[in-house]
């Protein structure tokens, strides 16, 4: 199991707006890579504050240049919304930017106002993933295209630039479709598995969930590798502690007014009230990880042991947080909560290895 760091790039009330969140993420990424971590991963959405990574892959090569070791990872590339040809493209030369360094997320979406303004059906996702990523999968392996499907025709064509990790870099995917996850385990992609502001009581329902699509898809189950995604705060103050659910809250608030099709906004600010039966927020704070060191790992080593997940990531500044909170918050989990894990679980990279 190695550690991952997941940037939403949402803008709230950041001093210095969008190029404040954009330093604060090259901050957070630079001090996960002096702790150890594996993988930085860049979100993808669009037209609203949500996030401002606009482009998971733009900001993994940006940060390409920023680091040294630590891979770069879309978090996800949301397949329907690209032509496959030039994705494919961008994904080989981040990964020859990068010295081999990309790590590629996949998945569908699920938010009909990113779709409705780039001309594309959220009801067809499944089926447009699935054609586009045979295009991607051609040109990064094969270094040579030709596809004719429903909504993508592609006339024979040679690609020059292709990825330094061959046959691909490492795959992970979204999406719980058993048609995606059969047409990814050829490459051993692993399922991402988050629950948002639900936390650790919804993560092994999830689990579950996926592990019978993977079931579905004709895989064997005792071999489904997992990657887990949690928000994590490390704080002594009760307040602070606080403070930080209400920033999950907040972005939890509005994932739900996304997911509705009475999205409001004030310009590009949505608007997101409490939604139908929101708990208080001391089980936004309960659900998710926030606390002092060894109440963080306490948490951590139960679902790592229930869970055996091979990549575990933090969200950890997330509500558009001050990144002074953020910083010290990950510092801590360097310094005083991976020690912890190490002594409670032993070597981190012998779990999550599947038969």
């Amino acid at each position: 199991m190695n550690f991952g760091i997941f940037n939403l790039m949402g803008l709230r009330d950041n001093p210095r707006g969008v190029a404040g969140v954009i330093d604060d993420t090259t901050s957070m990424v630079k001090l996960a890579e002096d702790i150890g971590f594996d993988i930085a991963w860049f979100a993808e959405h669009h037209f609203t504050n949500y996030s401002i990574s606009v482009s998971p892959l733009m900001m993994a090569a940006f940060m390409a240049g920023k680091t040294e070791r630590i891979r770069l990872g879309a978090g996800v590339v949301v397949l329907p919304l690209y032509h496959p040809m030039r994705v494919a493209q961008e994904i080989a030369l981040l990964d020859q930017q990068s010295g081999g360094r990309a790590v590629i997320g996949v998945g569908t979406g699920y938010q009909a106002y990113e779709f409705e303004r780039f001309g594309a059906d959220v009801a067809q996702k499944t089926e447009m993933f699935l054609e586009y990523w045979a295009v991607v999968e051609q040109a990064l392996t094969q270094g040579q295209v030709a596809f004719e499907g429903r909504f993508i025709q592609v006339p024979d064509t040679r690609i020059t630039v292709r990825p330094v990790q061959q046959p691909m870099p490492a795959l992970f995917c979204t999406s719980p479709s058993p048609q995606i996850l059969r047409q990814l385990a050829r490459w051993n992609a692993t399922p991402f598995v988050t629950a948002g502001w639900r936390g650790s009581k919804a993560l092994p329902g999830l689990v579950d969930k996926v592990r019978s699509s993977w079931v579905a898809a004709g895989l064997e189950a005792a071999r489904m590798p997992v990657a887990l995604q949690q928000y994590i705060h490390v704080t002594d103050s009760k307040s602070e502690a606080l403070e930080a659910a209400e920033r999950a809250r907040y972005v939890g608030r509005m994932v739900t007014a996304l997911r509705s099709p009475d999205l409001v906004l004030d310009g590009s600010f949505v608007q997101a009230p409490a939604f139908e039966d929101e708990p208080p927020l001391e089980t936004f704070r309960d659900n998710l990880i926030i606390g002092d060191a060894h109440y963080v790992a306490e948490r951590m080593v139960a679902e790592i042991r229930e869970l055996d997940p091979l990549h575990y990531n933090g969200f950890f500044q997330f509500g558009d947080m001050p990144i002074s909170r953020a910083r010290r918050s990950l510092e801590r989990f360097g310094a005083e909560v991976i020690p912890l894990l190490e002594r409670e679980l032993g070597p981190l990279e012998a779990i999550g290895l599947k038969g």
